[in-house]
């Protein structure tokens, strides 16, 4: 989904989307604000 850098697709499935240390916001909400703005594109 939005996660993309150092973390690996696997490893993102092991661990808990809203918990992984990677995001620094709550995967829920940041999924509602991107919908809202024009970053719809990139929201899986």
């Amino acid at each position: 989904m939005l996660a993309r850098g150092k973390g690996g697709k696997l490893k993102e499935k092991a661990k808990s989307r809203s918990n992984r240390p990677g995001f620094q916001f709550p995967m829920g909400r940041i999924h509602r604000l991107l919908r809202k703005g024009n970053y719809a594109e990139r929201v899986g």
